[in-house]
């Protein structure tokens, strides 16, 4: 964790902007957002332009990241909402008391952590009839023997010019610049994502019900309501 921590911490000294691959998706998200929302959490807020959103329509919104840098240009960002707490915190040993969110966040940070131990504390920390939103990045099936192979080849076909156009339309340039670029390739290093595969077992085990779909920027979803357990009367 302390070299995804240095690793953010280089990116946002050199890049304040989030990745438009995942701003992308961000309204998709919060169409799925319960309503009301009294409490929100994002777990790998960054500079804090979901938490932003989120504060328009939660009450309250804890943003935890592992960044020191990260958390600090969050937070000169955000001093218009003040109905935002950003914390310094690893998620992993962050205490989230049960039952305590409307929606619980996270966008390109799952891969960081360990999977079932993260989904699993998100899932308590959720109240009955709360959201989990997932956004991340998923492995493509390379086997071209297979459908899903022959489909993801063509999803990252197809996923390159659209991911500039969104950059052009979005940030003004066709590619980062080379000190951006470089930021992320030396994180890039270090990164291991899941393969769908993976993400549906789990979520089969999981999260029953929940909607996993997979997305054309490299990206999947997880859009799960936590049920409310209904009580069984004495006889």
């Amino acid at each position: 964790m302390s070299t995804i921590q240095t690793d953010f911490d280089r990116i946002a000294l050199v890049s304040a902007d989030g990745a438009v691959q995942n701003e992308h998706y961000q309204n998709f998200l919060l169409r799925h957002l319960p309503l009301p929302c009294h409490d929100a959490l994002e777990i790998g807020c960054g500079t804090g332009s979901f938490a932003r959103l989120l504060a328009k329509r939660s009450e309250n919104v804890l943003a935890l990241d592992l960044s020191p840098e990260m958390i600090r240009i969050a937070r000169e960002g955000s001093t218009r909402f003040p109905n935002i707490e950003f914390e310094l915190a690893d998620a992993r040993e962050r205490v989230l008391p049960d039952e305590s969110f409307d929606c619980i966040a996270t966008i390109a940070t799952l891969h960081h952590l360990p999977f079932r131990e993260v989904l699993l504390k998100m899932k308590a920390a959720l109240k009955p009839g709360g959201v989990l939103l997932v956004l991340d990045l998923f492995e493509p099936e390379r086997n071209l023997l297979r459908l899903e192979g022959v489909l993801d080849t063509l999803s990252n076909v197809l996923a390159i010019p659209a991911s500039v156009t969104l950059r052009l339309i979005r940030q003004g340039r066709l590619l980062p610049r080379c000190e951006v670029r470089a930021a992320w390739a030396e994180h890039e290093r270090h990164d291991i994502y899941p393969t769908m595969s993976q993400v549906r077992v789990l979520c089969e085990e999981m999260l029953p019900g929940a909607k996993v779909r997979k997305h054309l920027l490299w990206r999947y979803s997880i859009v799960w309501e936590k049920r409310a357990v209904k009580s069984v009367p004495p006889a």
